[in-house]
């Protein structure tokens, strides 16, 4: 992996993950609801787009060596190239999101690979129900394949029309804005494909395993 780790943020980013989990819990300055049917309960509407990560930030030099890799609960692994990558069928929408800290940023604008047509590259076994997304770092997050299954799910790699930044997730993330913001994992390296449900990162350390916010599904425990 060609990557160099560089610090990035405060003190914040190092903050103990279940602590950080527990500190959200314990919010109590709530937004009221919208009568905007656009933004889920609990949401605030934001024209920023905050950063935020647990740890430190990939940056690559050149995306040479780079690769992501899908296996799994498929009948052949493979491996994809960046230049491979951008060779497959694009698409650009415009889509809302919502972060599991309570902002919401409105008409947000990708582009990338549509998860539909990226899926046509391998054989999923039948048995398998869900992905692993892996990311750097080991940064980890579920989703099941009915919720990518969808026509606004993508790997993304374009923001506004320009290639990510670092912090939000350069030089890919996945995509999958009808989930909290978390389940669309930055800095993605791997995608495993799995026979049930398993627990990521911040699943493990207290968010919850679906994270739909129509049901503010925000807290495993």
């Amino acid at each position: 992996m060609a990557a160099s780790q560089v610090y990035a943020g405060g003190d914040m980013n190092w903050e103990n993950p279940l602590k950080r989990v527990e500190r959200l819990k314990r919010v109590k300055n709530v937004p009221e609801s919208s009568t905007d049917d656009r933004i889920p309960p609990g949401q605030f509407v934001t024209e920023k787009f905050p950063v935020l990560h647990y740890g430190s930030v990939p940056v690559y030099g050149s995306l040479a060596d780079w690769d992501i890799r899908v296996f799994g609960l498929v009948e052949e692994p493979l491996r994809l190239s960046w230049d491979e990558l951008l060779r497959l069928p694009t698409k650009t929408q415009t889509v809302d999101i919502h972060c599991v800290t309570r902002w919401s940023k409105l008409d947000t604008t990708w582009a990338g690979v549509p998860w539909r047509e990226f899926v046509k590259l391998v054989r999923i076994k039948p048995e398998a129900t869900h992905v692993m997304a892996h990311c750097d770092f080991g940064f980890t997050t579920n989703v099941g394949l009915d919720v990518l299954d969808d026509d606004d799910t993508m790997l993304a790699y374009l923001y506004g029309g320009q290639p990510l930044t670092p912090d939000h997730g350069y030089p890919l993330r996945l995509l999958v804005p009808k989930k909290y913001f978390w389940k669309s994992a930055k800095w993605l390296r791997g995608i495993e494909f799995m026979a049930g449900d398993r627990a990521g990162f911040w699943e493990r350390n207290g968010y919850h395993m679906e994270g739909d916010p129509w049901r503010e599904e925000r807290f495993g425990w």
